[in-house]
C-alpha cells in the first residue's frame, strides 16, 4: 500500500499535519485498545484515549470497520517495514528467520483483528486480504533472496513452503517456548547442510 493510498489502494489527498496526527493517535489508540478489550470496544473509548473528539474520529473513520481495516493495515505495514529494517542490520539468514519470528506472532496475535473486519463493501474484504497477503509475499520472498544469495537456506526452499510452515506454527496456539522450538526445528531443515563437526545448540526444553 502506498503513502498516498487508503486500505483499500485507492488515492487520497495528502492530510494536513494536525489531521495526519489524529489520524496517528486515533490508530494507536484503537490498536491498543482492541488489543486489550477486542474490537467490539466502545468508540467513544478509542476517542478519549487518542485525547480527540468524537467528531474528529467519525471524520476520519466513518464506521467501526474503517478503524479495525485502518489499524490491521497499519500492522501489516509495520511488518513488512521491519523486514526491510532486519535485512539493512542483520546477515540474512538472520534476517529471514528474525522477521518469520514476527510474522508468526502477527498471525497469531492478530487472527481475531482480521477476522472483524467486515465484508460490508462487495467485495472489499477479498480485495485487501489479497493486496496484504501481497506486501507480506513480497517482504518474505526478498528476505529470502538475500538469504538464497548468502547461501544461508538451501537452495530448493520456496516462499511459499516457509510462509505455509510460518502460517502452521501460528495456527497451533503453542506457547511462546514451543513456537520457538518449532521456529527452530524448520530452520535447521532449511539451512544449508552444516559440516558435521558444527554443533547446535540443544533446543527449548517444553514440559509436557
Amino acid at each position: 500500500m502506498s503513502p498516498g493510498a487508503d486500505p483499500t489502494g485507492q488515492p487520497i489527498r495528502p492530510l494536513r499535519a494536525d489531521a495526519r496526527r489524529n489520524r496517528e493517535l486515533l490508530s494507536a489508540a484503537a490498536r491498543e485498545i482492541f488489543t486489550e478489550r477486542g474490537t467490539d470496544a466502545p468508540l467513544d473509548d478509542i476517542a478519549r484515549r487518542a485525547g480527540v473528539g468524537n467528531a474528529t474520529m467519525y471524520r476520519h473513520f466513518p464506521t467501526r470497520s474503517d478503524l479495525i481495516v485502518a489499524v490491521y493495515a497499519d500492522e501489516v505495514a509495520q511488518l513488512c517495514a521491519d523486514g526491510e529494517r532486519l535485512a539493512e542490520e542483520l546477515p540474512a539468514g538472520e534476517a529471514l528467520f528474525r522477521w518469520l519470528r514476527e510474522f508468526i506472532a502477527h498471525v497469531s496475535v492478530k487472527r481475531e483483528l482480521a477476522k472483524a473486519i467486515a465484508d460490508d463493501r462487495g467485495d472489499s474484504r477479498s480485495t485487501l486480504f489479497g493486496q496484504w497477503h501481497a506486501a507480506m509475499h513480497a517482504t518474505a520472498a526478498t528476505l529470502l533472496d538475500k538469504a538464497h544469495q548468502a547461501q544461508a537456506v538451501r537452495a530448493d526452499l520456496t516462499v511459499t513452503d516457509l510462509l505455509t510452515l510460518a502460517n502452521g506454527l501460528a495456527q497451533t496456539g503453542a506457547g511462546p517456548v514451543q513456537t520457538e522450538r518449532l521456529l527452530r526445528l524448520v530452520r535447521e531443515g532449511t539451512e544449508q547442510m552444516a559440516p558435521a563437526a558444527v554443533a547446535r545448540p540443544p533446543l527449548p526444553a517444553v514440559p509436557y
